[in-house]
């Protein structure tokens, strides 16, 4: 699979040098493009709130929407990043899209918004999240992926609310996958200035 061999060389690399959103008339659920969210989730044991939800674009094509959840709203990268709990990302297809295009946006997102040496210690991590995507062949439109930290037991990812993939145990790379979206180089700036409830233009 392309993207794995990515990983792999970025991970060699790294140890070398060790959208518009409007509230519906459902007080429970916000709508997105169409999409409908829930305005709060439970994960694990804790009721996490609707912090932000945008589109994420590749040129003119709505590729999925993005919802982010936290205990508590952010507004900053940091205070995300540092706010302790449970957290997660959800994203609904917009489109269909291969696993190795999927998986491949991700590692690429991920080396964006790492530096070489924070790479080289989230080699493993990095290596089992992208093994993930093979579980999935095809997303199609309307498949929903979650990504949830739950203290305690680590990252649990779901396909259509099914686990997929191994438990990974590993807060920092936790944020890692969080600055995919929220980090200095963002898949989408505009959906990072969503996710985040941000007035930033």
């Amino acid at each position: 699979m392309k993207f794995l061999l990515n990983i792999i060389r970025c991970c060699a690399a790294a140890f070398a040098v060790l959208s518009v959103t409007s509230f519906g008339a459902n007080a429970d659920n916000v709508t997105v493009s169409g999409v409908k969210l829930d305005e709060t989730v439970q994960v694990g044991t804790q009721s996490l709130k609707l912090n932000g939800a945008g589109v994420r674009y590749k040129v003119f094509f709505k590729v999925y929407v993005a919802a982010l959840y936290l205990p508590e709203l952010k507004s900053t990268p940091a205070d995300v990043l540092a706010l302790p709990g449970a957290k997660r990302v959800t994203l609904v297809m917009m489109r269909d899209l291969s696993n190795d295009d999927l998986g491949q946006r991700f590692m690429d997102g991920l080396r964006n918004n790492l530096e070489l040496d924070e790479r080289a210690k989230l080699i493993k991590p990095m290596i089992t999240f992208g093994q993930m995507f093979s579980l999935v062949p095809v997303l199609k439109k309307g498949d929903v992926l979650t990504f949830d930290w739950i203290p305690g037991t680590g990252i649990v990812c779901q396909f259509n609310g099914t686990k997929i993939g191994e438990t990974i145990n590993d807060a920092t790379f936790y944020n890692a996958v969080l600055r995919i979206w929220i980090g200095k180089q963002p898949a989408d700036e505009a959906l990072k200035q969503k996710m985040l409830n941000s007035k930033e233009k």
